[in-house]
Order: structure tokens, then C-alpha cells, then sequence
């Protein structure tokens, strides 16, 4: 039972004719069961190509965004992740904005143990700015992570080579 509600809850991976939102589209977000829901361990995905707009001039914002998820009972499914980053390629907000709405759509998405969210956006105007958010399950262990990572997150920043 549970194999059949886990691929009746995917329908984008494989798909022929996939449509790609011109706009910010939550709604394709798509999940599967976890299989082994009792095991901690990372699952991250890396967005080189994200794109979104400025709300105040229009120009385009690019970046890498960095997602890191220690799952529950759901997993994304990555291909619905690629087209929901995608529709914000025409959505204008800042930087902080997009990646906390990233981060709160996952969590409603999947109810994850942990997530992170790393924005690391391509200088314009001679500065780059690069948010990050996470959160932790309450009341779990991840709780105390997820300050002890915010806390932490950039004391050995990583060398950046795509800006």
C-alpha cells in the first residue's frame, strides 16, 4: 500500500510534458516516502543556476543555492524541486526573502528533522550578499543543530569560485 501512495505522489519525474511556472509555484512541489526514517543523514542539493528578480529594479539576481535536509517520513523529489526553483526566475523579492520562502516551503512541504538554506548570490553593484536560514525539528535534537549551526554557519567560509 504504502509503494502505491508513494508513486501516485510523483508525477513530474518522467514526465514528457512538463510545464515550467513562469512565476513562483510552490504547488509543484512533490514528495516521496523516506525509507529509512529512523537513520539521520543529510540528503543536499546545489542550484548554481537560480535566478530571481530584483522587487525594486527588475534586474535579475543570480546564485548557488544550497539546500541541506536531514529527512522525516518525506523526501522532495528532485525534479519537482528543480521546477519550483525555477519559478522564481520571474518572482522579484530580495535575497533574504527567497531563501527563507524556500526554507518555510520545504518545511511545510516534507516536515523535515533539519533543513538549511544558503543563498550565495553573484555580486552586483561590487557586493555579493549571501543569507542563510535553517531550522531544527522542536523539542528534538535538531532544535539545538540548528542554533549551533546558525551560530557557526560561516566561520571557515568556503572559497567561491563561480563569481
Amino acid at each position: 500500500m504504502a509503494k502505491r501512495e508513494e508513486e501516485n505522489t510523483i508525477t513530474l519525474l518522467g514526465n514528457q510534458n512538463t510545464k515550467y511556472a513562469d512565476n513562483y509555484a510552490p504547488e509543484v512541489l512533490e514528495t516521496f516516502l523516506n525509507k529509512h526514517p529512523d537513520n539521520d543523514y543529510f540528503v543536499k542539493f546545489n542550484c548554481p543556476e537560480f535566478t530571481s528578480l530584483c522587487p525594486i529594479t527588475g534586474q535579475p539576481d543570480f546564485a548557488n543555492i544550497i539546500i541541506s535536509y536531514v529527512p522525516a517520513q518525506k523526501m522532495v523529489e528532485s525534479k519537482s524541486l528543480k521546477l519550483y526553483l525555477f519559478s522564481f526566475r520571474n518572482h522579484g523579492d530580495f535575497h533574504e526573502d527567497c531563501v527563507n520562502i524556500i526554507m518555510k516551503d520545504l518545511i511545510r512541504l516534507m516536515e523535515p528533522k533539519y533543513i538549511e538554506v544558503w543563498g550565495k548570490f553573484t555580486p552586483r553593484g561590487g557586493i555579493s550578499i549571501d543569507p542563510y536560514c535553517n531550522y531544527g525539528m522542536p523539542g528534538t535534537k535538531w532544535e539545538e543543530v540548528a542554533r549551533d549551526r546558525l551560530f557557526h554557519h560561516d566561520m571557515y567560509p568556503e572559497r567561491v569560485d563561480n563569481r
